[in-house]
């Protein structure tokens, strides 16, 4: 009798992993599919070139959910090498995130979809999900071959429906970061106006441009609210260094001629000295060494990130994060002060 309890908990235990992977996967998978990520993207995570096909891209949240399948429904050797094909994934996915970071301070992953900074948290959840993907691999092999996992689960109910609880508990008292704002709050924001007319619409709270120092590409200080006082300011975080951020540098020029109202400029996390993009001709350069900027903005600002200051001294539009979103949002604000979409280029 004393010996009931382990016979229940200890193959309970075994199938957590599991099952934890299975979920991880799932969401993951599905979070990709609704958010996809792109060439640029693998690039920064140093994805050799061989495999930035873009069928690759679009198969991979695919395969990540037919892995999770093959671990819920198989057992034996079958369910032993999808536990050995998750090994190897999350240690890839691992080793990548660990190089960006490495690489770039500054660096960011789309691990779940949405494009996000990659912390020091990052890196300790992937480590997590290798150790549970190898102690997956080790006891998947005593599940049944056709059914594995599932069939466990369904076995010890109560210990899955505890398991369940606490996902969904966990999921609920989550708070998401500060949301990227993407709505151009109008043309009224573009020029030195007063705020808070009747027609400036409700969707996007304009807080205040923040007085941080940032410095010129010639080496001289100014804050962005002095900056911007002169006339709206586009602000495109990227660095040389950034896979990602290769389609905004490159666009620059196209975004100068879209927006010729508005000062559209690089932000660089580094010196003058520091960095092959840095200009001393107007629009110059703005560099963030310090971090100032960066910190302000916390959990929505990385590389490629792009923010509009506006002239009457508040925040017109952004944060947004993302190759592919920092064009939708200049397009954005061509619309806001034309009426209608850019010509396409």
């Amino acid at each position: 009798m004393g010996t009931a309890p382990f016979a229940f908990l200890l193959p309970a235990a075994a199938g957590t992993s599991t099952l934890i992977l299975v979920g991880v996967l799932v969401v993951s998978g599905v979070a990709k599919l609704r958010t996809p990520d792109d060439a640029a993207g693998w690039e920064a995570m140093g994805v050799p070139a061989g495999l930035r096909r873009e069928w690759l891209i679009r198969f991979h949240p695919i395969g990540e959910l037919a892995l999770a399948a093959a671990l819920l429904l198989l057992g034996g050797a079958l369910g032993i090498a999808a536990a050995v094909v998750a090994v190897l994934l999350f240690a890839a996915y691992l080793a990548m995130v660990w190089r960006a970071r490495r690489q770039m301070p500054d660096a960011s992953c789309a691990c779940f979809g949405e494009r996000r900074p990659i912390t020091g948290r990052t890196l300790l959840r992937n480590a997590w999900l290798v150790l549970l993907a190898l102690v997956s691999a080790v006891t998947i092999g005593a599940q049944p071959l056709w059914g594995g996992v599932a069939l466990l689960a369904v076995a010890l109910w109560p210990w899955t429906l505890a398991l369940a609880a606490v996902a969904v508990t966990f999921l609920l008292v989550q708070e998401k970061g500060s949301e990227s704002a993407e709505t151009v709050s109008g043309p009224g924001a573009l020029a030195p106006t007063a705020s808070g007319s009747d027609d400036e619409p409700e969707d996007y709270l304009r807080s205040r441009t923040p007085a941080v120092p940032v410095q010129l590409g010639d080496g001289t200080t100014v804050t962005l609210r002095e900056l911007s006082a002169r006339e709206p300011v586009l602000l495109l975080a990227v660095s040389e260094g950034c896979g990602s951020c290769t389609p905004v540098i490159e666009s620059v020029e196209r975004y100068r001629e879209l927006l010729p109202e508005v000062s559209v400029r690089f932000l660089l996390r580094s010196d003058p000295e520091g960095s092959t993009l840095t200009s001393a001709e107007e629009p110059q350069t703005l560099h963030d060494a310090s971090r100032y900027v960066s910190a302000t903005f916390a959990d929505a600002w990385m590389t490629p990130s792009a923010i509009l200051l506006g002239a009457d001294g508040l925040l017109a539009g952004g944060p947004v994060s993302g190759a592919p979103q920092v064009a939708e949002f200049v397009e954005d604000i061509y619309e806001s002060l034309h009426g209608e979409r850019p010509p396409a280029p």
